[in-house]
């Protein structure tokens, strides 16, 4: 009896071992398998817009919403993202008007609201552009569990190592579910189409 008590006891641990092993992996591939009530994603924040704007969580309230972190300077993985995005948003047709969407800077030290407004202006006119202070980007990335990382490069610059995914969210400003980087169109439409329709009609 003893022995069964203590092997039961190893199973539970290892299990809560590869559990956290698994959200960790998840933040930092794209978290596509992250479901409700497994991470608690979200949160308060205070950032600047790519207007120069103060804004805060109230500033998304009233609606669900697509949350993308990333870096203007970023080689493919960001700008292959948010023009999928921009084409998502076209086939939403008018349904598109019920999210908001925000792409979030990890490089704070190089992507002002200036360059912010720049990047975002080649994308759809539905997304928005959020910086702001080093202390600022790591509070918002903690909340949403977002992994990112500067990496030198070899010319004395550097890159920004950062998870892949856009964060769906409803309009409590809680996690629904995740499209990962390249999501198949008629998944990701699906989501998206899922998201509009939980925000509630004025």
């Amino acid at each position: 009896m003893r022995l069964r008590l203590i092997l039961a006891a190893i199973a539970g641990a290892a299990f809560v071992i590869v559990a956290g092993l698994g959200l960790t992996f998840l933040s930092r591939t794209g978290g596509a398998d992250i479901r409700p009530g497994v991470a608690r994603l979200g949160g308060p924040f205070t950032l600047v817009d790519d207007t120069g704007a103060t804004v805060t969580e109230n500033a998304l309230a009233g609606k669900a919403y697509a949350m993308y972190f990333g870096y203007t300077f970023c080689p493919e993985v960001c700008p292959t993202t948010l023009l999928d995005l921009s084409r998502w948003i076209k086939d939403l047709g008018p349904d598109a008007d019920k999210l908001n969407y925000v792409f979030v800077s990890v490089d704070p030290e190089r992507d002002t609201p200036s360059l912010m407004h720049t990047y975002v202006s080649s994308f759809d006119r539905h997304i928005r552009g959020f910086t702001g202070t080093p202390e600022q980007i790591a509070k918002i990335a903690k909340e949403y569990r977002v992994y990112y990382k500067k990496v030198p490069t070899d010319d004395g610059g550097y890159v920004m190592d950062h998870s892949a995914a856009i964060f769906l969210m409803g309009p409590d400003g809680k996690f629904v579910t995740a499209i990962p980087y390249q999501e198949n169109d008629a998944l990701a439409l699906t989501k998206l189409r899922r998201l509009a329709a939980m925000t509630p009609t004025p």
